[in-house]
C-alpha cells in the first residue's frame, strides 16, 4: 500500500521499535485501500503547471512541480502507507535500525531495475548520495536532510548501509524518501547541470517529449519493475501524463476552458465563486469539487528580510504587520473563502491546545506608535518616514501580477503612515535568482505542510545564511535553535508536536512574516472524462495525488462529447466530499455516485 514519495515528499517518518528489522513478519503487500478498483489504465491527462523547471534533477531545482515529475520517474528506497503513513518496501524489500537508531541497512528488492534493464544496485544508492552531499554541488535543502549520515558503506551488490553523526526521529525518512539515480546513465556528467534529459528511470513513468518552458510528457512505462505488485493494482493508470506550463493562473484557467488541460486546481477565490459559470458548467461538462481531507496546511505571507534594514527591526515587522487590513481583503477580494493565519503550524492547534499567538489587527495608529518608538519620524517636505536620515522604504519583489489588488490596498496604508513601498515584478527564473541570493526587502511566499513538522530546514539560524535555503527571511533565536536540537531526539509525535507549539510561539512573536491567510480543502474542476476513487484525491494529498488514482474512462469521454454536441446536461457529480465522510461512511450511509 504505496503512497509514493512523489506525492508524499515532505513526509517524516513514524519512527521504529527498539527491535529492528523491517517490514515485520506479519506484513504483506496488499491493494491501496484508496485506488478505485474499477480504474483501467490507459487515456491521457493534462495538468495545469507553472514555474518551468530549469532542470529535471529536483536534487537542483527544488520546486513543486520538478519534484512531481522527478518522483513520478525514480523512486526511493521506502515507500508510505497511504492511510496509516508507516513504511513499507519499495527499492528497498527489507530493512534493519539499529537499537541506537543510528545504523541503517538496506537490502533492495531483487527484481528493481532500471529501464534500460540494469538492476538497481547498491553502488546507486550510493553515489547519488555522495552527488547529494557533495559540496560543489547545488543540492542545498536535501543537504539539510542527508547531512547527518556519512557516505554509505556498501556491504553487497544489492545491501548498503548508512551511519548516522547522531540520532534523529527523522533519519529513517530521510534515507527512506530520497530519490535514487542511476549511476551509470549520470556518472562523469556535471551534477549542477543535469537537465532535461532523463532517458533511465526506474519510476513507473519516463520522460516522452519536452517543450521547454511548454510542457513536459510523460509515458507510463509498461515494462515497470514493480507494475505487477498487489500495491500498485489499479495505480499510475494514465497512459500519458503532461503537464502544460502556464505564466499565471489566469492564463492556465483560460486555456482550461477551451479544453487545452483536463484538470485545473483554484487558488484564487474569485474564480470559483464567480467565474465557474456558463454553458459547461451549468451543463455539469465540467465539474467542481471541493475535497476536503488531511492535507497538511502550510502558511503564506509577506516576508520580510531581517538580514539588513528596515526589516532587522521588531518594531518595524509588526507595524507592518498591523498595517496589511487581511480581514477587509478576505471580505471583498476572497468572498470570505479563507480563514486568518495565526501560526506557522496551523493544525497542530485544537480545543486542547488553542493558539495563543498575538494577533494583528489592522491598526494604522498602533503602527504609527511602534514606528515612533523605532525612532522614525516624518521628514516636513515628503512625508516620508526617516530614521538617521534613511527613509522608510522597501522594495515588493513580485513574480506576477496576482498581487497587484492586495498590494494596492496595502500601498494606501503604508503611504498613509509615511512608508515608501516599489514594487518590483520579475519573471519567475529571475524572482528566484533573487531569493537564492536573499536579495530582496520584502516578497509574498506560500510554503506547503507537513504531516510530520520538522522545523529544522526554515527556523534553524544556521540557514539563515545558506544560499538557496528555505530560511528565506534569516531568521535567527538561539532559543528556537535550541528547541530544534531538543525535539531531534524525541521519538514519540505527540511530545514533537508540544515543541513545534513552543517553537511556532517564539517564531510568530518574531513576526518574520505577515501572515495572511489560508484554506482547508482542495478546489478543482475538471472536465467530465474521468473515473476516480469516491475520496477523489488522497488521505494526505492534494491535487497532484489524483495522478496516482485517477484513471481515462472512455464511456464518460464518449457521454461527454455527445452531450456537447447536443447541447445536453451531465449528471452532477458532488462538489463537497469530504474524505472521513466518504471513506468511512456512517451506517446505513450511501457513498455518491
Amino acid at each position: 500500500m504505496y503512497l509514493f514519495a512523489f506525492i508524499f515528499c515532505a513526509c517524516a517518518a513514524l519512527l521504529a521499535r527498539s527491535d529492528d528489522v523491517y517490514p515485520r513478519p506479519e506484513w504483506r503487500d496488499a491493494p491501496d485501500p484508496l485506488a478505485s478498483p474499477y480504474a483501467e489504465p490507459g487515456g491521457m491527462i493534462r495538468f495545469a503547471a507553472f514555474q518551468p523547471p530549469k532542470s529535471l534533477n529536483a536534487y537542483i531545482d527544488n520546486n513543486t512541480y520538478t519534484r512531481q515529475v522527478f518522483g513520478m520517474m525514480y523512486e526511493s528506497l521506502l515507500g508510505v502507507d497511504s492511510l496509516t503513513t508507516e513504511f513499507v518496501p519499495y527499492l528497498a524489500k527489507r530493512w534493519t535500525i539499529s537499537d541506537d537508531k543510528l545504523t541503517y541497512t538496506f537490502e533492495l528488492d531483487e527484481a528493481a531495475a532500471w529501464s534500460d534493464g540494469r538492476p538497481v544496485t547498491a553502488e546507486d544508492v550510493k553515489w547519488t548520495f555522495d552527488q547529494v552531499m557533495d559540496p560543489r554541488h547545488a543540492t542545498g535543502p536535501s543537504k539539510v536532510m542527508l547531512g547527518v549520515f556519512e557516505s554509505p558503506q556498501i556491504l553487497g551488490p544489492r545491501t548498503v548501509r548508512f551511519r548516522a553523526k547522531e540520532s534523529h526521529w527523522r533519519n529513517l525518512s530521510a534515507l527512506g524518501l530520497f530519490e535514487i539515480l542511476p549511476r551509470h546513465a549520470f556518472e562523469g556528467q556535471d551534477f549542477n547541470r543535469l537537465d532535461l534529459d532523463h532517458p533511465v528511470v526506474s519510476g513507473p513513468y519516463v520522460l516522452s517529449a519536452v517543450k521547454e518552458q511548454i510542457e513536459i510528457r510523460l509515458r507510463r512505462r509498461r515494462d515497470w519493475w514493480a507494475g505487477s505488485k498487489p500495491s500498485t493494482r489499479n495505480t499510475m493508470n494514465f497512459d500519458t501524463v503532461v503537464f502544460r506550463y502556464f505564466s499565471s493562473n489566469e492564463n492556465a484557467f483560460e486555456a482550461f476552458k477551451k479544453g487545452l488541460v483536463d484538470v485545473y486546481a483554484v487558488y484564487t477565490a474569485r474564480i470559483w465563486a464567480n467565474e465557474t459559470i456558463g454553458e459547461k458548467f451549468d451543463k455539469n461538462w465540467i465539474v467542481k469539487r471541493r475535497v476536503k481531507n488531511h492535507d497538511p496546511i502550510g502558511f503564506q505571507g509577506f516576508a520580510m528580510n531581517m538580514r539588513r534594514p528596515p526589516f532587522d527591526d521588531l518594531r518595524v515587522r509588526k507595524a507592518m504587520a498591523h498595517l496589511v487590513d487581511r480581514e477587509t481583503m478576505i471580505r471583498t477580494m476572497m468572498f470570505g473563502a479563507y480563514f486568518l493565519h495565526r501560526s506557522y503550524f496551523e493544525d497542530l492547534y485544537d480545543a486542547d491546545h488553542p493558539c495563543t499567538n498575538e494577533e494583528f489587527p489592522f491598526d494604522i495608529a498602533r503602527a504609527k506608535a511602534l514606528l515612533r518608538e523605532a525612532g522614525y519620524t516624518a521628514n516636513p517636505q515628503t512625508g516620508i518616514l526617516e530614521k538617521q536620515g534613511r527613509p522608510l522604504a522597501f522594495r515588493f519583489l513580485t513574480r506576477d501580477g496576482g498581487s497587484d489588488k492586495f498590494l494596492a490596498l496595502c500601498s494606501a496604508a503604508f503611504r498613509e503612515v509615511g512608508i515608501s513601498m516599489t514594487i518590483e515584478r520579475k519573471d519567475f527564473a529571475s524572482w528566484m535568482r533573487d531569493m537564492d541570493a536573499f536579495n530582496f526587502d520584502v516578497t509574498w511566499a506560500a510554503w506547503g505542510g507537513s504531516i510530520f513538522r520538522d522545523p529544522e530546514s526554515m527556523w534553524l539560524s544556521s540557514e539563515a545564511d545558506r544560499p538557496s535555503g528555505n530560511n528565506i527571511t534569516g531568521f535567527k533565536d538561539p532559543q528556537v535553535d535550541a528547541l530544534i536540537e531538543r525535539q531531534k531526539t524525541m521519538f514519540s509525535i505527540t511530545e514533537r508536536n508540544a515543541i513545534c507549539r513552543e517553537i511556532d510561539k517564539r517564531i510568530a512573536a518574531a513576526v518574520p512574516y505577515v501572515l495572511l491567510w489560508n484554506i482547508d480543502a482542495t478546489r478543482l474542476l475538471h472536465w467530465d472524462t474521468f473515473g476516480m476513487p469516491d475520496t477523489v484525491l488522497s488521505k494526505y494529498g492534494d491535487e497532484r495525488s489524483l495522478l496516482g488514482y485517477w484513471w481515462y474512462d472512455p464511456d464518460s469521454a464518449s457521454e461527454l462529447r455527445a452531450a456537447m454536441a447536443a447541447g445536453d446536461v451531465l449528471p452532477q457529480r458532488p462538489i463537497l466530499v469530504d474524505f472521513d465522510t466518504v471513506f468511512n461512511p456512517p451506517r446505513g450511509a450511501r457513498p455518491p455516485p
